[in-house]
């Protein structure tokens, strides 16, 4: 008779956290814009980010696979996990950065990344957070306007109903590759 040896949590490269620990009173909200390899970096560096872990939300299918995401067929997005201390940094701070790092307008891409695991989303975990989603949300199509960006923002926001971790190789892809590639840009528009 064999036994199976537990298995540890996965732990946070840089800060050795463990990725699916939460503290109390601490928040989670995930983001797609795009690439997660980028935007995990954004977020990992913020003060006030506990943790971040990049994974996949929104599809249809259990536990998917990079390479049956990429093929398009189970409709996820490649999303960054983030836990951040609301007594530190804000979600009005995470989302100004969410919705000025990326474009939010490209639909189901980001750049030259293209396909439905690239397109802007947020997936939330309390209806304050959807509502303060959707506010700067507003808010930041009425700054693209003024700028003369006359594109729609098609950025999904939905709470959230599964995350499934993306594959070890990618968690905090760039801090151990420093020189990956990272496709996050964003339109150059800026709240007011």
């Amino acid at each position: 008779m064999t036994t199976k040896q537990p298995t540890s949590p996965p732990l946070h490269f840089i800060s050795q956290r463990n990725l699916e620990f939460i503290p109390p009173n601490f928040e989670q909200i995930f983001f797609g814009m795009g690439c997660f390899w980028g935007a995990e970096r954004l977020f990992w560096q913020l003060e006030g980010v506990y943790s971040t872990a990049v994974g996949y939300s929104g599809g249809v299918t259990s536990h998917p696979t990079y390479k049956e995401v990429c093929t398009g067929t189970t409709n996820h997005t490649e999303v960054v996990k983030v836990i951040f201390d609301p007594t530190i940094i804000s979600l009005n701070t995470l989302l100004h950065s969410f919705w000025q790092k990326h474009d939010p307008t490209e639909g189901m891409r980001q750049g030259n990344d293209i396909g439905s695991q690239y397109r802007s989303a947020i997936y939330t975990t309390s209806k304050a957070q959807q509502e303060t989603a959707k506010q700067t949300q507003q808010q930041y199509q009425a700054a693209l306007e003024k700028q003369g960006i006359m594109r729609i923002i098609t950025t999904e926001i939905v709470p959230l109903q599964t995350f499934y971790f993306a594959e070890e190789y990618h968690q905090q892809y760039l801090a151990k590759n420093p020189d990956g590639y990272c496709g996050l840009k964003g339109t150059g528009v800026c709240f007011i």
